[in-house]
């Protein structure tokens, strides 16, 4: 499999300005209105290389947004990734040593291990605790239609659904199956949780169509909390699709290979052949099995392909 050089239209910027934030954490900007309501938590950059977070964080904190209830905190995650990036290799800044967004469990957090990533989180930590709702945005490396990511709670649907954009949604019932993410930590993880947390995965990482889709999800989800006022312009929403998540299965076998190229949502009928994972098949478990994020390079380790249904 390879990867074809993406249109870079959105680039990073330098961040320097947004290093010293207001709670003793680097990047991390939290404002306060004084008045009761949640604290909701808007975080970028989980991977390095997903711009469009980027740029709602900054469009929220270069034009002086303030909630007009409860607590808004702005955070940037994986800046040492996001620093790393080189045009020639664009997605090679996605991380340094770990997946930032598979490294939330007390296995990970509290263990023996090192790298830019667990200490970043072991630093995030408290302000993702501090959180009711969070919205982690993302992109992905295909150009395909953006959806939400999150486990099955109803909290969580019923706040996508109300938002109605993206209006694909990408359904969790048991996890994510390969390491655990910012969403699914902590109180959050569980079905009597109290807070939302969702992904938006916004486009492709380059794309000016990711930014502007983040930026404006990002108002939807701090106005339907009532932080900021709903912009009267917000389109109705789209007839929504949502798909539950079967199986993720991981990069096992550098010869690792899809039967054809796919970008994802192609479907396959039950039983037939998606990729072969060294002396193993991947088939599909069900008819219209939908693929989600299938790899675009092979990576032993790393996530293959997300087999999902339709709801």
């Amino acid at each position: 499999m390879t990867q074809s050089p993406p249109a870079l239209e959105v680039l990073p910027r330098d961040l320097s300005a947004y290093r010293k934030g207001n709670v003793g954490i680097d990047y991390v900007h939290r404002f306060e209105s004084g008045k009761p309501g949640p604290h909701v938590l808007i975080n970028a950059l989980t991977h390095g290389n997903e711009i469009c977070g980027m740029t709602a964080a900054t469009h929220l904190l270069d034009n002086n947004v303030r909630p007009k209830i409860g607590t808004l905190t702005v955070s940037f995650a994986n800046i040492d990734a996001y620093e790393s990036f080189k045009e020639e290799s664009p997605y090679d800044s996605r991380q340094i040593v770990h997946n930032l967004n598979r490294i939330w469990s007390p296995e990970w957090l509290d263990g023996g291990e090192d790298s830019p990533e667990l200490r970043r989180a072991r630093v995030l930590r408290p302000v993702v605790d501090a959180a009711d709702h969070i919205l982690d945005i993302h992109s992905t490396s295909q150009p395909v239609v953006p959806f939400w990511v999150y486990p099955a709670f109803e909290r969580n649907a019923e706040v996508a659904l109300a938002i109605g954009r993206p209006p694909v949604h990408l359904v969790m019932p048991d996890g994510l199956g390969s390491g655990t993410p910012l969403i699914q930590y902590g109180s959050h993880g569980g079905p009597d949780g109290k807070g939302v947390a969702m992904v938006v995965e916004c486009g492709q990482h380059f794309l000016r169509s990711a930014s502007v889709l983040a930026t404006a999800v990002t108002y939807d989800f701090l106005a339907y909390f009532g932080l900021v006022d709903k912009d009267p312009a917000t389109p109705a929403p789209e007839p929504q699709r949502r798909f539950q998540l079967l199986q993720t299965h991981v990069i096992k076998s550098a010869d690792f290979a899809f039967v054809r190229p796919l970008i994802g949502f192609e479907t396959f009928a039950k039983g037939e052949l998606i990729a072969t994972n060294g002396p193993d098949e991947i088939r599909a478990p069900c008819d219209d099995c939908t693929i989600f994020m299938p790899a675009q390079r092979v990576i032993v380790g790393r996530e293959a392909v997300y087999l999902t249904q339709p709801i």
